[in-house]
C-alpha cells in the first residue's frame, strides 16, 4: 500500500474537479479526501501502486469539461492518514495560486431541463451547474465557494441543497445552484416606470413577455451575465434606427443574437470551426459571412442595402451598413435561450449603454442611464460582481483570431513559453483603447477582460476598480510594473503612482515591441531563441525616437528590439481629428507625395479634388508647415484611411476608428485579389536613409489617382491596394532577409485584423519559407498588449538579474 499526496493546479475549481476526484477514487478502491485550497486542489490518497496509477491517468483522461489541469505533482504523504473510505473535504484558506474559470455558456444537460415540463428547472432563468453558468461574473474572492460570490445571498432550499451534496449529481457543489423556490428572480418593468405583468401579453412568464415586446418593435434593457444588454428584432428597421439614435451608436455594427445554428445559417456561411466556436462554452461573438440573396457567399454585401434571404424576413440595413460581415452568438444563458424560444429571427444584442461609457451591471444605474433609451427593462436580483462583454473572434483559414477577449475566455491563464517559468509577480498596466492589463506569475499570463478605451471617464474608473479586483483576487504583489512609454496614456500614469506608491521599479515598453513579444508568447517562442521579424502595423503608438509609429518592421527578441524598416512618415493633420475625417490623411499623403500640383493640373475633374478644395487648404497647410496639431506618423491604418476616403468610402467622417478601412475592405473585388496580373498590384517604392528601410506609397498614389481619372470600379482599386500593401511588405521582407537571418515573421497590430490583408502577406511570406506567426489567443489589437508587456518585462528583469 501507498499513501501519497497529490497537487493539482490549473483551472480546477468551480468545474466538479472535486467529484471527478471522488467517483474516481471509488472506482479505484482508494482511500483519503480532496478538498481546494488557495492553490488549487489537494487529494490526499491510499491505495496500491496501480490503484494509484490507474487513479491518476483516469484523473487526466476523465477530466470535467470546464476543467483545466496545468501540473499534477505526486508526492509521498507523510503525516497522519485516518481514512477508512474518500471523502470531499471542506476548502482550506491558503496562499492562493489556482485559477479562476470564465462564464460558461448554457450546458446541453440544463437547456434540456429548462424546456422540460417535469422538471423543477422548467422556465428558470438561472438553471446551472459544475459543467456551466456564472463563474467570474459573480466571484468575490478565492476559494470559490458560494460565500465568496453574489450567491451568498441566497439560501438554498432542500432540494437544492440535496443536489449540492450529492456526490452522483452533476451539481454537487456548483456554487450557484438554485432554483424556483430558492434561486435569483428575472422581472419585468417599463421604462416609464408603469406597473406591467405578462398577463398583459398573454404570455406564460415575464422572460417570455419579452420576445412579444422585441416582436412588436419595443426596445428591451435584459440583464444578463456579465453586464445589461439592449435588444431589439433585428429585421425591424425602425427598431434598429430607434436604437442606433437612443444609444447615439450611429454607425458601428451590431452584434446579433440567434435562437441556433439553423436561424443564423439563414443569413449567413457557416463552416465547420466557426460552428464549433459558436456552440463552444466560451460562446463567442463570431464574425461570419453574410449570404447574398441567392444563398451565397461570394458576392460581397453592399453598403446601405438589406440582407435579404430565401424564405427568411432580411436583416435590417442599418444593423451592419457597409460590411460583408456581421457577428452572431447565440443564446449563453438560460434566460437568453427562454427569451427566444419563439423568435424565429435574429435580435440585436448590445451593450446596455451610452456612447462608449461601460456597460451597466446594476439595475439602479441602469434605470437612470438606460431609461431614454429602453422601453422595457427585464431585471434579475442575481448581483453582476465583474462587469465582462462579450467576446468577439474571426475565423482566418481555419484559425480563430480573438477581436475582443472577454466573456468565456478571460480570466483563463495563458501558458508562457519556457524561460518563464520562474519569474517574479508582474503587473502589465495595457494601452489607453481597447485596454486589458496582465498579472504575470509562476509562468502564466492571466490577463483581464476587454475594459474598453480608458480616455472615457466612465471607463478609466472601471478600469481602476477591475484591476484592484484582480489583484485582491489573486493576491497579486507585482515586483514590477509594466507600462507603455506613451507619456500621456492614463494606464502608465496610473502604472507611475501606482510604482511609487509601493516603491517598486516600472519598466516602460515601446508599445510595437510589445505587440511583437504577445505575438511571440502565445506562439510558445521560448525567451532564448533568436530574434524574430516583427512586422507591426496600427493606427499609432509611441516611439522611441518620440515620433508616432505604426508601420514598422522590428527585429526583436523578448529583451531587446531594432528598427529595420517603416513606413513612410506622414503627418496627420488635426492630430486626433485625422482618426474620424479620413479626408485628411488624404490631403495629408497627397501633399507628403508632391501630387498635389499634379492634382490641381490634371485631376480637377475628380471627385476627390473637389471635395479637397471646399476645404480650408491654407489653414491645414500652415497647420503641417508649424507642425501645429499635426504629429509625424508612420500609421498603416492611417493609409488606409486615405485611400478609403480617396476612393468614396466614409471620406468625410467617420464615426469610429478604422471604419474606412472596414469598410473598404468589405468591397474588395474578389477576382481582381485573385488575379496574379502586375496591372492589378498598386506599386510602392524603397528608399535607405538613417541606416532605415522605407516604404514610399508615392507611386501607389499616382497609378490611383490615374485609376480615379479612368473610373475604375471601386473593388478594384480596394483589392488593387490590398495586394500592393501586401507586395510592399514581402518586398521589404526580402531586403531585409538579405541582411538579417529571419526563419520568422510575426504578424501583429490592429490593421492584421484586416483578414484579407492577413491572407496575402502570410501566403506571400511563406513562398520564402518563412515561418509566419500570427495571434488567435490575444487581440492583434490593442487588447493583446499587456501580454507583451509583461513577458517583455520578465525578460528584461531576468536578464538584469
Amino acid at each position: 500500500m501507498a499513501t501519497e499526496e497529490i497537487r493539482v493546479r490549473g483551472t480546477v475549481q468551480g468545474v466538479g474537479f472535486r467529484p471527478t476526484v471522488y467517483r474516481l477514487a471509488k472506482a479505484c478502491g482508494l482511500h483519503g479526501d480532496v478538498c481546494n485550497d488557495g492553490q488549487g486542489v489537494l487529494i490526499r490518497v491510499s491505495g496500491s501502486e496501480e490503484a494509484l496509477t490507474e487513479f491518476v491517468a483516469r484523473l487526466q483522461t476523465e477530466c470535467p469539461p470546464l476543467a483545466k489541469i496545468n501540473e499534477l505533482i505526486r508526492t509521498p504523504y507523510k503525516g497522519k492518514f485516518h481514512f477508512n473510505n474518500f471523502v470531499i473535504s471542506s476548502s482550506v484558506n491558503s496562499a492562493i495560486k489556482t485559477e479562476i474559470v470564465p462564464d460558461s455558456a448554457t450546458c446541453p444537460q440544463c437547456q434540456q431541463e429548462i424546456f422540460d415540463p417535469f422538471s423543477r428547472f422548467f422556465r428558470y432563468p438561472f438553471t446551472n451547474c459544475t459543467h456551466c453558468g456564472p463563474r467570474l461574473s459573480i466571484i468575490r474572492a478565492i476559494p470559490y465557494d458560494r460565500c465568496n460570490t453574489s450567491m451568498s445571498a441566497f439560501v438554498m432550499c432542500s432540494e437544492c441543497r440535496k443536489e449540492y451534496h450529492d456526490v452522483e449529481n452533476r451539481r454537487f457543489h456548483a456554487q450557484p445552484v438554485a432554483c424556483h423556490a430558492c434561486g435569483p428572480t428575472a422581472w419585468l418593468e417599463r421604462a416609464d416606470g408603469k406597473s406591467v405583468t405578462a398577463s398583459m401579453f398573454s404570455m406564460l412568464d415575464d422572460v417570455d413577455a419579452v420576445c412579444t415586446l422585441l416582436q412588436k418593435g419595443e426596445i428591451v434593457a435584459i440583464k444578463g451575465l456579465g453586464g445589461i444588454h439592449l435588444a431589439c428584432d433585428a429585421t425591424q428597421e425602425t427598431a434598429v434606427q430607434k436604437l442606433r439614435q437612443r444609444k447615439r451608436r450611429y454607425h458601428k455594427p451590431f452584434a446579433l443574437m440567434a435562437r441556433d445554428i439553423e436561424v443564423i445559417e439563414q443569413y449567413c456561411i457557416v463552416n465547420t470551426k466557426e460552428k464549433e466556436l459558436l456552440t463552444s462554452s466560451a460562446a463567442p461573438i463570431v464574425l461570419l459571412q453574410m449570404k447574398d440573396k441567392d444563398g451565397y457567399g461570394e458576392s460581397l454585401f453592399t453598403p446601405n442595402s438589406s440582407l435579404v434571404t430565401p424564405n427568411s424576413l432580411h436583416i435590417a440595413s442599418s444593423v451592419a451598413a457597409g460590411q460583408n460581415t456581421i457577428g452572431f452568438m447565440l443564446p449563453y444563458t438560460p434566460l437568453h435561450h427562454l427569451i427566444l424560444r419563439r423568435m424565429n429571427r435574429p435580435i440585436v444584442l448590445t451593450s446596455g449603454n451610452i456612447a462608449d461609457e461601460p456597460q451597466c451591471i446594476d439595475n439602479d444605474e441602469a434605470r437612470e442611464k438606460l431609461k431614454t433609451i429602453a422601453d422595457y427593462f427585464l431585471f434579475h436580483n442575481r448581483e453582476i460582481i465583474n462587469r465582462v462583454d462579450d467576446s468577439v473572434v474571426r475565423v482566418i483559414g481555419d484559425k480563430a483570431q480573438t477581436i475582443r477577449r472577454a466573456r468565456g475566455y478571460a480570466p483563463a491563464s495563458i501558458s508562457l513559453p519556457p524561460g518563464f517559468h520562474n519569474v517574479p509577480q508582474i503587473l502589465a498596466m495595457g494601452s489607453e483603447l481597447k485596454n486589458t492589463f496582465c498579472l504575470l506569475r509562476e509562468g502564466k499570463a492571466i490577463l483581464s477582460q476587454h475594459l474598453g478605451d480608458l480616455e472615457n471617464a466612465a471607463a478609466f474608473n472601471a478600469y481602476q476598480e477591475t484591476l484592484n479586483l484582480y489583484l485582491n483576487l489573486f493576491e497579486h504583489q507585482p515586483e514590477v510594473i509594466a507600462i507603455d512609454k506613451h507619456p500621456e496614456y492614463l494606464s502608465s500614469k496610473l502604472g507611475k503612482e501606482l510604482a511609487d506608491k509601493n516603491q517598486i521599479k516600472v519598466y516602460p515598453i515601446q508599445h510595437h515591441h510589445a505587440h511583437i513579444a504577445a505575438c511571440m508568447a502565445e506562439n510558445g517562442i521560448p525567451l532564448d531563441s533568436p530574434p524574430v521579424l516583427g512586422i507591426a502595423l496600427d493606427g499609432l503608438g509611441y516611439g522611441d525616437d518620440g515620433r508616432l509609429w505604426g508601420g514598422e518592421f522590428i527585429l526583436a527578441d523578448y529583451r531587446k528590439f531594432k528598427r529595420l524598416g517603416t513606413f513612410k512618415s506622414v503627418v496627420m493633420v488635426g492630430g486626433k481629428q485625422a482618426i474620424y475625417q479620413p479626408w485628411r490623411n488624404t490631403y495629408a499623403q497627397l501633399v507628403a507625395a508632391k501630387l498635389w500640383d499634379d492634382c490641381e493640373q490634371k485631376y480637377t475633374e475628380l471627385e476627390i479634388f473637389k471635395f479637397l478644395k471646399n476645404k480650408p487648404l491654407k489653414l491645414l497647410n500652415q497647420l503641417i508647415d508649424k507642425g501645429i496639431y499635426s504629429p509625424s506618423a508612420s500609421s498603416v491604418g492611417r493609409l488606409f484611411d486615405a485611400v478609403a476616403a480617396a476612393i468614396g468610402i466614409y471620406r468625410d467622417e467617420c464615426s469610429y476608428e478604422g471604419q474606412a478601412a472596414i469598410a473598404m475592405e468589405a468591397i474588395v473585388d474578389v477576382s481582381s485579389l485573385n488575379n496574379d496580373k502586375e496591372t492589378l498590384i498598386y506599386p510602392f517604392s524603397f528608399s535607405f536613409s538613417d541606416s532605415i528601410y522605407c516604404i514610399d506609397p508615392r507611386p501607389m498614389w499616382q497609378a490611383l489617382l490615374n485609376d480615379l481619372q479612368q473610373q475604375i470600379p471601386q473593388p478594384v482599386m480596394a483589392a488593387k491596394f490590398h495586394k500592393g500593401i501586401a507586395n510592399a511588405i514581402l518586398e521589404m521582407v526580402k531586403h531585409l532577409c538579405q541582411e538579417n537571418l529571419i526563419n520568422q515573421v510575426a504578424l501583429t497590430g490592429g490593421v492584421f485584423q484586416n483578414c484579407i490583408l492577413l491572407e496575402q502577406v502570410s501566403k506571400r511570406l511563406q513562398t520564402l519559407g518563412i515561418k509566419v506567426l500570427t495571434h488567435s489567443l490575444v487581440p492583434a489589437n490593442d487588447g493583446g498588449l499587456s501580454l507583451g508587456q509583461a513577458v517583455i518585462a520578465a525578460a528584461q528583469l531576468i536578464h538584469e538579474c
